[in-house]
């Protein structure tokens, strides 16, 4: 069974410069390293997110909008808010010459929708011995369209065995600016590697996957602040309930390893940290000859540091080319 994994990226309030990062957790889950039948695959993704944060990463977004000059003390008291709603679209060309002994797969992601947000509370500036305290709010929100995120993969398949290497990146020329609060762009470049493993036995019914990989980030040359390198991990579990339905959970976990450069002294080093753990259904079907894919995920998030926590839905309908049924049964001893 032919499954896309969709990937997305989103510039609502996540980690590193402002609590905003390139990767999204969540991007991979179930089947993720399995391969696809060869031609072109469409996926699209209706994704919503619900954050909040206090402390630091509250306050990074009050900083990088510049309503904390990097010259005085402060002590912080502040709230952030922040939503999303996005649609995206991920054309995907599966090769059907191996490369490297395994199936080369290169893609697109595009997004246009919503992000809002809202800070407010109370911090104390200080210079030399005088002292001001300000409270209030403000809030932001803009709807557009984001940064664009090519991808490249390899997989290779033996038996219940599945491997695949990836590469990925952000090129910057979505809605960005360093002094709204709210965002679809982040304003840098990024690039992402990695590699991920899917055990997956159709006869049993049983499946894994995981996906590993670190993230480098380019300075933003509106800011001059550079994030740090991020790990990240996706993981998904399922059982199949028939041919056609599926059930599971899935989850992440995001560290970032070494410290921002740039950020404002009350800050730190600002490493970021969040784990999320959820369910989903799947369902598989046929749209003419070719072969339909309906997921819905959730995540809810716990154990952060220096990043919005909250939870994050995933709706994705993907259309792939239906993998032939004589290469399906002659597939069925292999999977054993």
């Amino acid at each position: 069974m032919a499954m896309l994994t969709m990937s997305v990226w989103s510039a609502t309030v996540h980690a590193d410069e402002g609590g905003v990062s390139y990767w999204l957790p969540g991007r991979f889950g179930s089947l993720a390293a399995t391969p696809q039948v060869a031609g072109w695959s469409m996926a699209e993704v209706y994704y919503h997110t619900s954050a909040s944060a206090f402390g630091n990463a509250a306050a990074a977004r009050e900083i990088q909008v510049g309503r904390i000059p990097a010259a005085v003390n402060v002590d912080l008291n502040l709230h952030l808010n922040a939503q999303a709603d996005l649609m995206l679209l991920n054309p995907t060309y599966t090769f059907a010459t191996p490369v490297l002994g395994g199936q080369l797969a290169i893609g697109v992601t595009g997004l246009f929708g919503r992000s809002s947000a809202n800070l407010d509370g109370t911090l104390t500036a200080a210079v030399g011995p005088l002292a001001v305290t300000r409270a209030g709010s403000f809030g932001d929100s803009i709807t557009s369209v984001g940064d664009l995120y090519p991808q490249a993969t390899l997989k290779w398949n033996a038996g219940v065995h599945n491997f695949m290497a990836y590469a990925t990146g952000d090129i910057p020329v979505g809605a960005y600016s360093q002094v709204r609060l709210a965002n679809l762009g982040i304003g840098h470049a990024a690039v992402d590697a990695g590699g991920g493993y899917t055990y997956f036995n159709p006869q049993a019914g049983h499946e894994f996957s995981a996906v590993a990989g670190f993230t480098y980030n380019f300075k933003n040359p509106d800011t001059q602040y550079q994030n740090g390198i991020d790990f990240h991990l996706d993981w998904g579990a399922s059982q199949f309930l028939s041919k056609q339905v599926f059930v599971g959970l899935v989850g992440y976990a995001y560290q970032q390893v070494t410290d921002d450069f740039g950020q404002h002294p009350v800050l730190g080093g600002f490493r970021s940290r969040v784990l999320s753990v959820g369910p989903q259904i799947g369902f598989l079907f046929p749209v003419g000859d070719m072969q339909g894919y309906l997921n819905l995920k959730g995540y809810g998030e716990f154990a952060a540091e220096n990043r919005p926590a909250g939870w994050n839905t995933w709706l994705t309908f993907s259309i792939s080319p239906m993998a032939p049924t004589t290469v399906a049964s002659a597939r069925r001893p292999i999977a054993k």
